[in-house]
């Protein structure tokens, strides 16, 4: 009897010692974790996910390190399937602000134009206002936005959106500017 049990726990232990690396599903999980880390759309708009992917390689490389080859396997599993999401949420990241970007990029020539009628009009009624500065901001206000359109096309969409907001900004100043001198001219 005590040969048997002998041999049964020899046999567990050469089926224990034996256990090999998941070789073949860590290097997976380091390809699927490089082309994540390598695609714009996922490092700029699914940080958090792949940071998830990079930390399970991390986890995986310590289980396989101890010898715990099974919870390795689960890391590596978990790691591609997060560089994989990663891809996804970025491209999707992606059309999101291409189509916010070409929307608040689309309405600035109109404001733009609506704040020099705005002057214009201030200008004509001989308001008391520092129209070199006004037509200064003005200038301003289409070069920036020609910035923002441009930014639109190569891609930049976070850079076009800046861009359109400061112009957003300026010509409300512009048409507060001109708002504030009509109510003085009032009184």
């Amino acid at each position: 009897m005590k040969t048997k049990i002998f041999y049964i726990v020899l046999i567990v232990l050469i089926f224990l010692g034996c256990e090999q690396p998941p070789l073949a599903e860590m290097e997976s999980a380091r390809e699927a974790v490089f082309r994540a880390e390598n695609d714009v759309n996922a490092a700029l708009y699914a940080a958090g996910t792949l940071s998830r992917a990079r930390s399970a390689i991390g986890q995986m490389q310590l289980e396989a390190d101890s010898k715990r080859y099974e919870s390795a396997r689960t890391y590596a599993a978990e790691a591609v399937q997060a560089a994989e999401k990663a891809i996804i949420d970025g491209k999707a990241g992606a059309q999101r602000a291409a189509s916010e970007s070409s929307a608040v990029v689309s309405g600035l020539r109109q404001e733009i134009d609506q704040a020099s009628s705005n002057v214009s009009g201030a200008r004509y009624s001989l308001m008391d206002l520092n129209y070199d500065d006004l037509d200064r901001r003005l200038v301003n206000a289409h070069n920036t936005a020609d910035q923002a359109e441009f930014d639109l096309a190569a891609g930049n969409f976070q850079n076009a959106i800046d861009k359109a907001s400061t112009v957003r900004s300026d010509l409300a100043n512009i048409n507060q500017t001109v708002a504030s001198a009509v109510v003085i001219k009032k009184k």
